[in-house]
């Protein structure tokens, strides 16, 4: 949403827009979740046996019945619905009571918490805290979505991010994917043969920012590396620095990746080197712990969540350049 809200910041034409999303083919579905940054994995799953099978048609979402167990079904199906709000820690997961197709469902949730349900720990969390609410209205028949959905849409830049911002009843028959400018942003289609305005990006503005550094080394000597070769450690403030570091991550040889994040006995306190105020965080469960001696890494797999490290294990680690 950060980015499609720079999108509309950059110009003041009115009209459409081309954007870097193409549908393939209907044969070649690809799995995503619906909160981006959020990676479907293919062995962390909970389908019920047979599922998905699209039994009932063209069935590209996914619902739980009161066993929690997965099915797929069509995304016109109105049901109830499970949003994920990562704003409040003690209550996370919302059962909205109020049947939805699943694109408006997903446009509820991320109008007023976060976005539905997503990530199979987001789903395990959301089983045991909500289990009494799904059995009280999850008869047989009774569906209730979940984030997971699968597509035939592709980004140009052959990349696997699961944002998609689609008009409701949309993205139609067309096989390339526009922008609205200067009205809601939201997505469309039209035949690819059409004269519009486009979006390009740079790569080189984002990513290049920061390096990966395939050595291991402890926290402290990634640190010194980084400031006498680079700038230093790499600090994240937001999503959007958030999944670029995750992209460089991916490549690492080490299960996890040192940041500039570090805990302090002294103050009590999480700080990053850069001296940027820690108030974005993507720890993962449990993970966020005041020990002395400790520095946070990033996972390099996974959800790319952030993890607490002894100083002196040895991992790869992420520079920023400037």
């Amino acid at each position: 949403m950060a980015d499609m809200k720079r999108l509309s910041d950059t110009t003041v034409q009115q009209g459409e827009a081309w954007i870097g999303l193409y549908n393939q083919t209907q044969s070649n579905r690809t799995w995503h979740w619906s909160m981006p940054g959020v990676e479907f994995n293919e062995s962390e799953t909970n389908w019920t046996l047979g599922e998905p099978n699209d039994n009932g048609g063209v069935e590209n979402c996914v619902f739980i019945q009161k066993n929690s167990n997965w099915r797929d079904g069509s995304c016109e199906h109105e049901s109830y619905f499970i949003c994920y709000d990562e704003n409040n820690a003690t209550d996370k997961y919302n059962l909205i009571k109020e049947k939805m197709k699943w694109p408006a469902a997903q446009e509820y949730c991320r109008e007023r918490y976060t976005d539905l349900v997503s990530g199979l720990k987001q789903f395990q969390d959301m089983s045991q805290k909500l289990a009494v609410d799904i059995q009280s209205v999850n008869q047989d028949w009774m569906w209730v979505w979940i984030g997971l959905f699968r597509d035939s849409w592709m980004w140009s830049d052959g990349s696997n991010f699961s944002f998609r911002n689609w008009d409701l009843n949309k993205p139609g028959s067309k096989k390339c994917a526009m922008t609205e400018l200067n009205v809601s942003g939201k997505w469309s289609s039209d035949d690819c043969i059409e004269t519009k305005p486009f979006f390009c990006y740079d790569v080189s503005s984002m990513t290049d920012k920061v390096i990966l550094i395939k050595e291991s080394k402890t926290w402290e000597e990634a640190l010194y590396y980084c400031r006498e070769n680079y700038s230093d450690l790499v600090s994240i403030t937001n999503r959007h620095q958030q999944r670029w570091v995750q992209e460089r991550a991916k490549n690492a040889s080490t299960d996890f990746v040192w940041l500039g994040l570090r805990y302090t006995c002294t103050l009590d306190f999480w700080f990053w080197v850069s001296n940027d105020v820690v108030n974005y965080t993507n720890w993962a469960q449990g993970e966020k712990t005041d020990d002395c001696g400790m520095s946070g890494a990033m996972d390099r797999g996974g959800q790319h969540q952030w993890f607490t490290k002894p100083d002196n294990n040895k991992f790869n680690f992420i520079c920023s350049k400037c």
